[in-house]
């Protein structure tokens, strides 16, 4: 089972590509993204990767904390976003 893991404070200049390296060397990585801003279009600073269960727990113990671009980011298992109650 996949799980989805939140990875903050990261450098604006961060691809993809660099984050789904990094978590490749815990277990397979289903997939990596970065959040940009809609208007700007640049990085927010924070991004989701999706892991297989088994280096999963690995990955965050090793990463949380570790440089990365020079900043040292935030690795933590991502939560569900809360159910937000729309009026129309």
């Amino acid at each position: 089972m996949a799980k989805n893991i939140f990875v903050g404070n990261l450098p604006w200049n961060t691809t993809e590509e660099e984050i789904r390296d990094a978590f490749a060397q815990y277990g397979e990585v289903i997939s990596a993204k970065i959040i940009y801003d809609r208007e700007t279009g640049r990085s927010r600073g924070f991004g989701f990767v999706e892991m297989e269960d088994a280096g999963f727990e690995e990955a965050i113990r090793a990463l949380d904390g570790s440089l990365m671009g020079g900043r040292n980011i935030k690795v933590n298992e991502a939560k569900p976003r809360p159910q937000q109650n729309k009026r129309w």
